[in-house]
């Protein structure tokens, strides 16, 4: 395994992260813990979860997903060995189950209470907030609609001091964001900057792969010039990237196939460029997840890429293209079909 730092700590993660959304849906307890299992064993120290997991989320399953990974800690007393992070919920129609408050005060405390309390951890070491609390374009979604109504007030002043107290009382050490744009990002990080006491955002968990490469546009730079880290989740397009969807006959318990919404990788002009990129991997005898994924493992902004698998071969396949290293040839390659069909997804 290789190894990098949550920027401006001390705090050594895994180049790999273990993704956990399917524990709960897709995933029994038991293979969870399985996955948690061999991760730890391949030397993945970092997991990543969020309230509201499994995804699609559901009323009935309400952060199953922390329970699962909690009984994990409880079975195996591995929670030192692990770099913890979790996510509070955004506002959403999805989520009113959840709660429709917001980062609140009292939103944000209730949120990681529950979350340590499934978890069985007195602390989590990265809280992130999930996606902004304002009409923008998050997850990955492309334009904004300035038009749209918008009832936000400015309250991320407000959400800093609540993180700030709550990593006084060592319930959370570190905090994040997820699903930000370039402002939001700025945002957070000039607020802390002002006001010294605040708590510094360290990570953005937002999507990045082959198939699409927006964070490059503008939050790239703010992430190397701000030392704020990537965490690239969907790095395989909800399995896209596999190649297993490019076949006729679907795959019984593929992503895709059990929730034909989750459509945001598997439009034609994705298909045709997943072609292309898996013609390009068989001709250097590489799989094409694995060229997926060591391409994210190498970008210069990534501090963790974010795998996520339904069974164990898929696992062991996405955790070994840490050793994957792609020749100039390859990268050239992945350029020119860049170049032909820049960010075919979402």
């Amino acid at each position: 395994m290789k190894y990098t730092r949550i920027p401006h700590t001390k705090i050594r993660v895994s180049k790999i992260c273990l993704g956990t959304m399917t524990f709960g849906r897709q995933n029994s307890e038991a293979e969870g813990h399985e996955q948690m299992d061999y991760a730890l064993d391949q030397g993945v120290n970092f997991f990543d979860t969020a309230e509201l997991y499994p995804v699609p989320a559901k009323k009935e399953l309400y952060a199953v997903t922390e329970e699962f990974i909690g009984s994990w800690f409880k079975k195996t007393g591995n929670r030192d060995r692990v770099v913890l992070a979790s996510k509070i919920a955004g506002r959403a129609e999805f989520t009113k189950h959840i709660r429709t408050t917001g980062f609140s005060r009292d939103s944000i405390i209730q949120a990681v209470e529950g979350s340590l309390k499934r978890l069985q951890t007195d602390y989590i070491d990265l809280y992130q907030l999930h996606w902004p609390e304002r009409n923008t374009n998050y997850f990955g979604q492309r334009g904004f609609d300035a038009h749209a109504l918008d009832m936000w007030e400015d309250n991320i002043h407000q959400v800093l001091e609540t993180l700030r107290d709550l990593i006084a009382e060592g319930k959370i050490r570190h905090v994040g964001l997820s699903n930000e744009s370039p402002w939001g990002t700025m945002r957070f990080l000039e607020e802390s900057k002002v006001h010294e006491s605040l708590p510094r955002m360290l990570t953005i968990q937002n999507p990045y792969s082959l198939l699409n490469r927006l964070f490059e546009v503008g939050l790239s730079e703010v992430s190397i010039r701000e030392s704020i880290g990537l965490l690239a989740y969907s790095p395989l397009g909800f399995g896209v990237l596999s190649g297993k969807y490019l076949d006729e006959i679907q795959p019984r318990k593929g992503r895709i196939t059990l929730f034909p919404n989750y459509n945001r990788y598997s439009g034609p002009i994705s298909v045709e460029a997943t072609r292309k990129y898996n013609d390009l991997a068989k001709a250097h005898g590489l799989s094409l997840a694995q060229m997926s994924l060591a391409f994210v493992n190498t970008r210069p902004f990534v501090t963790s890429n974010i795998i996520g698998a339904t069974t164990m071969e898929q696992l062991k396949e996405n955790i070994e293209s840490i050793d994957v290293d792609l020749s100039d040839e390859v990268l050239d390659g992945i350029e020119e079909i860049h170049n032909a069909i820049p960010n075919p997804a979402p």
